[in-house]
Formats: structure tokens, C-alpha cells, sequence
């Protein structure tokens, strides 16, 4: 009986260490995709308009497809990817950091431009321009996926850059973790935001109540401004997050002096305003000169980055 008693016991300390370790993943996953958050945004952002021109039914599939591939992005290729490199080769890290950031910086210094500069937009389809509908589905799913390769390469090496040394397994399970939470509120949030106006329109055609029409006509109405709003708020944390990057890359490659003097002047500005304001005026300081810092770097990027595009083009 005693030794039932013994085996019993170390059973529920193998749960507690277990118990544990999941709550330090689950912290840690939590932590580390905060840090993703600019990428995260825009992500969120970018994805609504891969379903623009098809039939109300035919937008949650598409969703569901880009999630699936976005799953399959970060778990099969990604994930081994990066944890190959933090075993083996850590170096590498920091460049591939400010590589990513260097592509945020040019997304959104590419999306002021294009609206202060008048375009014509050559990447725009709708289903009577095409015989198959069903073909146009998926060539829009394949380019959401190839975006979010992109963009789930740059999380994912955020992520991994803000968990501390706990070992390969550790680091793989808060990677997963993360991946996975992060894949679920970006395509959860993107579905909601689809399918609003179609909710508001339900709710003022079939509301009993008053109060009901009138938040569906809101909603409704409020859609296409909301949309607005998040492209605005999404290219605000490309430029932030994408400046910050590049900023931080540079200190860890001894080339810390931009980052010291926007830290210094930030610090300044926050000790402007009084005590209780100093901590928020001080980090709105430093992100809005990382932001400034992430749009002329992505505006110098974008005669190099149309020249290589042009190249590419011409060789398929």
C-alpha cells in the first residue's frame, strides 16, 4: 500500500512539473507574440481584401484555406527553420531581423506613397474578369499565402528573438504555441471583420427591436471606416515595429548610435511633460521616431525593390 501511495505521489509531481512547464510555455508564447504585434496588425489588416469581389458564402472558405496554409507556413517550414538557427546558427538572427523589418519598413512607406502618388493598380480582380471563378479562388488564396508567408517568417523570428534559453523542446513548444494563437486571433479577427456587414445588414432587415436596426444599419455604415482605420493603424505598426527592428539589429551589430540618440531624445521628451505622464510620452517619442526612421528607410527602398520586381517580371 505504501508503495501505491509512493507511485501515486510521484504521479502528481510529474502532473505539477508537467502543469508547470505548459504554464511557461503558455506565459512565454503570450510574452514573445506581443512582441509580434506591428507584423500581427498588419497581417490582420492585409488579409480582408483577398476576399473582396467574391460571393458572401464563398469568404469564409477562402479564409479557412489562407488559415490552413498559414498554419502549414509556421508549423512545417518555419518553426524547424527557426530553431535551427537558434541552435546553430544565433548569429544569424539579428540580420534576419532586420531583413524582416526592412520588408515592413517598405510595405508601409509603399502604401503612403501609393496614396499620395497617383497608381494604377494592376493587382485588382474581380469574378467577371476571369471565366473560373473557381481558378480565381485560388490564384487570390496562393498570393494570401505567399503574403503570409512573409509575414509569418517575420513573427516567428520575433517571437524567437523574445524567448529566453529554456531548451530546444521549450523553445519549440512556445513557437508552436505562439504560431498557433497568433495564426487563430489574426484569421478569427479577419472573419469577424468580413462578415460584420453581412451581420449588420441581417440585423436591420430582420430586427424587431429598434435598437437592433439601427445597430445593424451602423454597422453596416461603420464597415468601410473601420477598414480604413485598421489599413491606417496596420501601416503606423509596420513603420513602428519595422523601424524598431532595424534600430535594434544595428545596436547588436555595434552600430548603436541612432538607437542611443532616439532613446536619449525620447527620454528628454517624456521628462517635458509631468511625472505621471513621463513613461507614456516617452515610449510615443521613441515609436514615433522609429516610425519616421521605418518610412524614409522604406522609402528609399522603393526604387531599388520596382527595379528587381521589373527584372524578375521580365525573366518569367
Amino acid at each position: 500500500m505504501s508503495g501505491l501511495l509512493a507511485l501515486l505521489d510521484d504521479v502528481a509531481g510529474i502532473a505539477k512539473v508537467a502543469a508547470a512547464s505548459l504554464d511557461d510555455v503558455a506565459t512565454q508564447a503570450a510574452k514573445a507574440g506581443a512582441k509580434a504585434a506591428g507584423a500581427v496588425i498588419d497581417d490582420a489588416a492585409v488579409t480582408p481584401k483577398y476576399v473582396q469581389g467574391f460571393r458572401a458564402e464563398r469568404e469564409l472558405p477562402i479564409i479557412w484555406k489562407i488559415a490552413k496554409g498559414s498554419i502549414k507556413n509556421k508549423l512545417l517550414i518555419l518553426l524547424p527553420a527557426a530553431l535551427l538557427l537558434a541552435n546553430f546558427a544565433p548569429w544569424v538572427i539579428a540580420p534576419l531581423l532586420m531583413v524582416g523589418g526592412a520588408y515592413l519598413c517598405f510595405e508601409g512607406a509603399e502604401k503612403i506613397y501609393h496614396l499620395l502618388v497617383p497608381h494604377d493598380d494592376t493587382h485588382v480582380f474581380a469574378e467577371d474578369e476571369m471565366g473560373d471563378p473557381a481558378h480565381l479562388e485560388e490564384r487570390k488564396a496562393a498570393g494570401a499565402i505567399k503574403t503570409d508567408f512573409i509575414l509569418s517568417a517575420e513573427i516567428m523570428t520575433i517571437i524567437l528573438s523574445a524567448i529566453p534559453d529554456g531548451g530546444f523542446w521549450m523553445e519549440a513548444a512556445t513557437l508552436a504555441v505562439a504560431g498557433i494563437g497568433i495564426t487563430v486571433a489574426v484569421y478569427g479577427s479577419v472573419a469577424l471583420i468580413v462578415k460584420m456587414d453581412d451581420v449588420g445588414l441581417f440585423m436591420y432587415a430582420n430586427g424587431r427591436l429598434s435598437f437592433t436596426r439601427t445597430l445593424g444599419r451602423w454597422l453596416v455604415r461603420g464597415m468601410p471606416h473601420f477598414m480604413t482605420l485598421l489599413t491606417v493603424i496596420g501601416t503606423a505598426a509596420m513603420l513602428w515595429v519595422g523601424g524598431s527592428i532595424v534600430i535594434h539589429g544595428m545596436e547588436v551589430l555595434n552600430f548603436g548610435w541612432l538607437g542611443h540618440h532616439i532613446h536619449d531624445w525620447a527620454y528628454a521628451a517624456g521628462h517635458m511633460v509631468p511625472a505621471g505622464w513621463q513613461g507614456f510620452v516617452t515610449w510615443c517619442s521613441k515609436a514615433a521616431m522609429d516610425g519616421v526612421f521605418g518610412l524614409a528607410l522604406g522609402l528609399c527602398l522603393i526604387p531599388g525593390v520596382s527595379i528587381l520586381a521589373r527584372i524578375f517580371s521580365r525573366k518569367n
